[in-house]
C-alpha cells in the first residue's frame, strides 16, 4: 500500500507488471500468518517505511485502472449514458480478508457515486492472499482483468482495512502519493504503521467521481 502497505514493500525496485502476476500465490496461498509484535516487524515496519516507490509501480497502477475501465466499458457498451458503473470483484481467494474486503467496498461506495463495487461471478478483478516480500499490491494480467494481492504480514503491521481500501483505490484509479498525511488514504504506509485511516479524503473521492464519469467514456469511445 504505500511504502509500507503496498506492493514491493521489501524490495529496493518495483518489477513490472508481468513480473508480480507471475508472483501471486492465488488460491494455493497456503502459509499462515505470522505472530504480530515481534522485532522482526519492527524492522519490516522500517523497511516499509524506507520504501519510495517507482516509475514501475505507477506504470503498473495505470495498467491495472485501464484494464478494469477496459473490462467495464466493454460490459456497460450496451446501456449508454448510464452514470454510476457497477465494477464487480471476487474475495474467493481471499478469504482471510473477507472483513476488510466488505469494509473496504463499503467505504468506496459510501464515498462515490460514479462507481459501485459489487461481489459477484465474472469479476472485473480478483482479490488474493498470501506471503510476498514485496507487500500488498495491484496489478493487472494484461488480459482485461485484475486483481489485488493482500500480503499477510504487511496487514499485520498496517491496519488491514486501510490497506485492502488503499489497494482498491487503484483499481479506481488512485496513484500513490507516499509523502501525504495520514488523512490521504493514498498516503499508504508513509505516515508509519500508527495510521489507521480507511478513508479517502475529499480530493481522492472527488478524483475517482471524475475518472468514472469521464474517463470510462474515453475508455468506450472506438480508437480512431
Amino acid at each position: 500500500m504505500k511504502p509500507p502497505m503496498h506492493r514491493r514493500a521489501l524490495l529496493a525496485a518495483a518489477l513490472s507488471a508481468a513480473a508480480a502476476l507471475a508472483a501471486v500465490p492465488a488460491a494455493t496461498a497456503t502459509a499462515a500468518p505470522a505472530p504480530a509484535g515481534t522485532a522482526q516487524e519492527t524492522v519490516a515496519a522500517a523497511a516499509f517505511s524506507a520504501y519510495s516507490g517507482s516509475s514501475e509501480e505507477a506504470r503498473a497502477n495505470r495498467a491495472f485502472f485501464d484494464a478494469v475501465m477496459k473490462s467495464v466499458a466493454q460490459k456497460r457498451a450496451a446501456v449508454p449514458g448510464t452514470q454510476a458503473v457497477t465494477v464487480v470483484y471476487s474475495a474467493a481467494n481471499a478469504p482471510s480478508f473477507r472483513t476488510q474486503i466488505a469494509r473496504s467496498t463499503q467505504i468506496w461506495n459510501s464515498s462515490v457515486s460514479n462507481v459501485k463495487l459489487q461481489e459477484g461471478s465474472n469479476p472485473d478483478f480478483r482479490y488474493y492472499e498470501g506471503n510476498d516480500s514485496r507487500g500488498s499490491y495491484a496489478s493487472t494480467d494484461g488480459h482485461g482483468r485484475g486483481y489485488i494481492f493482500l500480503d499477510y504480514r504487511q496487514n499485520q503491521i498496517y491496519n488491514s482495512t486501510r490497506v485492502t481500501t488503499h489497494e482498491t483505490g487503484h483499481v479506481l484509479g488512485l496513484p500513490d502519493n507516499y509523502s501525504g498525511p495520514c488523512s490521504e488514504l493514498m498516503s499508504g504506509g508513509g505516515p508509519g504503521p500508527s495510521c489507521t485511516n480507511a478513508t479517502p479524503n475529499a480530493q481522492e473521492r472527488s478524483r475517482v467521481d471524475y475518472l468514472w464519469r469521464y474517463g470510462l467514456a474515453a475508455a468506450a469511445a472506438p480508437a480512431a
